[in-house]
């Protein structure tokens, strides 16, 4: 499939979106979250804020992370298999960056399985360093996470960002 990235649409998650969420999840994690995970959410988590992006009327991947005070804290990437390894998990870092700056966040952090090297070049692409281990963490495996953080820089999404240079 050849995609038309200036095709794409971003918008902020609906209820209505998150079976095909789900769908992702499972797809892409060996813990998926569930329905009521992504709906807990969108109704109860103020400090919550998930997107979705669309191509040609179809949901092919989402984000999401948290916002509190200055500091975001991405929960969930991912898109659709079949669309994988054209550049949208790029697209959809570079739309949660901007999006926690419009928020009033400085920095950015999420943890990441330290198996999953593919992710974390992605993550080092925009700006995300190594800062520790937590042991543990993902119960699927008992495998450690490796958390990364990003600072955050506000003139640069006020201008446009990447998409603009």
């Amino acid at each position: 499939m050849m995609m038309e990235m200036d095709k794409l649409i971003f918008r902020s998650m609906e209820l209505r979106d998150i079976p095909a969420v789900v769908a992702i999840e499972h797809e892409a994690f060996s813990s998926p979250w569930t329905s009521e995970a992504f709906e807990n959410e969108l109704n109860n988590n103020m400090f919550a804020r998930y997107m979705v992006v669309e191509y040609r009327g179809e949901l092919i991947g989402y984000g999401g992370m948290w916002v509190i005070m200055d500091e975001a804290h991405m929960t969930n990437i991912a898109v659709r298999r079949d669309v994988r390894g054209m550049g949208l998990g790029n697209k959809l870092i570079e739309q949660l960056q901007r999006t926690a700056v419009f928020f009033g966040a400085a920095r950015m952090t999420l943890e990441v399985r330290v198996s999953n090297g593919h992710a974390q070049r992605l993550y080092r692409k925009h700006g995300f360093q190594d800062s520790g281990l937590r042991p543990g963490y993902y119960s699927d495996n008992n495998e450690d996470a490796l958390i990364m953080w990003a600072e955050l820089d506000a003139e640069h999404w006020k201008t446009g960002g990447i998409d603009n240079e």
